[in-house]
């Protein structure tokens, strides 16, 4: 019994002994559990965390809205539409690199080329797969189930008015910044500062939540142009049929408005969509209305009379004998078409002399000239800032022989752009005053800068309505209703050795309503092919055109109703009810 007794003891001692190293071993372990616990919680923390967030949390960018560009009436020219981008983390889909064949596939992208992209930036972290497409084929992509695959809400800019507007808005690149046109002359206030933001990804790169605003997004403003969409389109129409009708390789419109200098419309052909990257070729998106320049023909002969009136030797009413019907200056023989005789300033103008124009300018201090000239803007860049406006081309006086200021009468050895004549004309418009060029809307007075006295301009006018009457060169310019003061122009175009026999640039320059100018505009086609060349035939009826449906929208009242006898009213208003 006491064997048995003490065999107990000895078992409950040695059970004891157990149960005391068992528990001896279950605290250590809590208190190593307890320790490990404060190394991690306390000790290693901020340790740790920097460690889980080089994994799980990453710095994202905030795209910005680019700003809307609308005409002056707030009618979007240019949005911004969002957009969905696909891109790749090289590491997180490497174990499933087998399974690109099926991202491709749904992204019509080729596989092997987006297979080889990967696997060369395996040390990289982001891989652009496919950018600017649906939110409905995004959703496509992310049920393939495919790790690493992310995806990134961007802005695609969208064109509503196609290449109506083309020449003039530009475009973006990819990535929403301006590289034509206004989109990249005012880029600075259009594209707005990128935010940013840190997101928790999970183990598969997939964004969990967001973590916190590092930096708000700061969106596009919006810009307001001076360009009025009915008056664009109607322009746009009209020269794209008579380039056209005239097999022309080329043309451009630009209307003025004459007191604050807006840009109420500029277009040219061949145009181009840009909404189609395929058509951005630069020989299809410069605006040829800033950055092309031309010889101006006998369009630039106002600009002369204009100079010589300012001298004070002459006169509206001075007259030019052009007998025998030519002059001859150095070696070179300058010719009207008849002998016009003892002809006034008016017809030399209406009739388009180039014997009289020359004869004027040969009486004119080339100094005197050149700085009429320069004051009309030609040789100079307007204020339009239109990314690669060109300067045209005016020599100084000091380099002229007397064979270049006779063919500077008549628009030889200068050039201007489309612009250029048309801010010209509009100074002639605006009694001598030549506001700045501004292709944003003004909505306050503008400050003009003086060209020539206000009679000087008056003068030439009224000798410029002649052109348009019946027995000037531009009577295919009239606008019914509407007294016109414009010019024609027809110059050769240079060619290697001289000037080309055979191609030609049809010119028309004019204001209207002259008795009180709204709009001046200018329409220039390059090379007309067929039998009609001459600016009175191509490029004025498109004048006339254009400009009496713009008068008609801008609600310009006629200034050249026809007269109506007493009788005729008196019976009209008798039968009224």
């Amino acid at each position: 019994m006491r064997r048995g007794a003490e065999t107990k003891q000895q078992i409950a001692k040695r059970f004891g002994r157990r149960g005391a190293v068992v528990a001896v071993v279950f605290a250590a372990i809590a208190a190593s559990l307890v320790a490990r616990a404060v190394q991690l919680q306390v000790l290693d923390k901020d340790f740790l965390n920097r460690q889980a967030d080089s994994r799980h949390v990453r710095s994202e960018s905030i795209n910005a809205h680019r700003g809307t560009i609308t005409d002056r009436h707030g009618e979007p020219i240019a949005i911004s539409t969002p957009v969905d981008s696909i891109w790749v983390d090289p590491q997180a889909i490497a174990p499933a690199i087998g399974r690109l064949a099926e991202l491709a596939a749904e992204l019509d992208i080729d596989g092997e080329s987006l297979e080889r992209r990967i696997t060369r930036s395996m040390d990289k972290e982001f891989v652009w797969v496919r950018r600017g497409i649906s939110p409905e084929r995004t959703r496509d992509v992310l049920d393939l189930g495919v790790p690493g695959v992310n995806v990134r809400r961007e802005y695609r800019r969208f064109y509503p008015h196609g290449e109506v507007t083309g020449h003039l808005i530009g475009f973006t690149d990819v990535d929403d910044l301006g590289q034509e046109g206004i989109e990249l002359a005012y880029n600075y206030w259009l594209a707005g500062e990128p935010g940013e933001k840190r997101i928790l990804k999970d183990r598969l790169g997939r964004p969990v939540e967001n973590v916190e605003s590092v930096r708000p997004a700061h969106h596009g403003k919006q810009l307001e142009l001076s360009v009025d969409l009915r008056i664009q389109y109607l322009a746009y129409r009209m020269l794209k049929a008579a380039v056209r009708k005239y097999s022309a390789e080329s043309g451009s419109i630009v209307i003025l408005d004459v007191a604050t200098g807006e840009v109420l419309a500029m277009v040219n052909q061949p145009a181009y969509n840009p909404n189609d990257r395929a058509q951005f070729k630069p020989d299809r998106y410069r605006n040829r209305a800033i950055t092309d320049i031309f010889e101006p023909g006998s369009s630039i002969k106002p600009l002369v009379v204009a100079a010589a009136l300012e001298s004070g030797r002459f006169r509206p009413s001075s007259v030019i004998d052009t007998s025998p019907g030519f002059i001859t200056v150095g070696a070179k023989r300058i010719e009207d078409r008849r002998n016009l005789g003892r002809v006034s300033l008016t017809t030399i103008l209406a009739r388009s002399s180039n014997v009289g124009v020359t004869r004027l300018a040969m009486e004119l201090e080339p100094e005197h000239l050149w700085q009429t000239m320069t004051r009309f803007g030609l040789g100079e860049l307007t204020s339009s800032s239109f990314p690669g406006e060109s300067t045209g081309s005016l020599s100084h006086h000091s380099y002229w022989r007397e064979i270049n200021q006779a063919t500077l009468a008549y628009g030889y050895g200068v050039s201007v752009t489309p612009l250029q004549l048309a801010h010209a004309y509009a100074a002639l418009g605006g009694d001598g005053g030549m506001p700045p060029v501004s292709l944003l809307r003004i909505d306050q007075p503008v400050e003009s800068v003086p060209t020539v006295h206000a009679e000087t301009a008056a003068a030439v006018r009224r000798m410029l309505e002649e052109v348009v009457r019946p027995g000037g060169t531009g009577t295919k310019a009239a606008v019914p209703g509407y007294r016109v003061a414009g010019k024609t122009g027809t110059a050769w175009k240079s060619a290697v050795g001289g000037y080309s026999e055979d191609k030609y640039i049809s010119i028309f320059a004019g204001l209207a309503p002259a008795s009180a100018p709204r709009l001046a505009a200018v329409v220039v086609i390059d090379e007309p092919g067929g039998e009609l060349y001459y600016g009175s035939d191509v490029a004025a009826p498109v004048f006339a055109d254009v400009m009496a449906e713009a008068l008609r929208l801008l609600a310009v009242p006629p200034d050249a109703l026809p007269a109506r006898d007493a009788g005729s009213v008196l019976s009209a208003m008798a039968n009224d009810p």
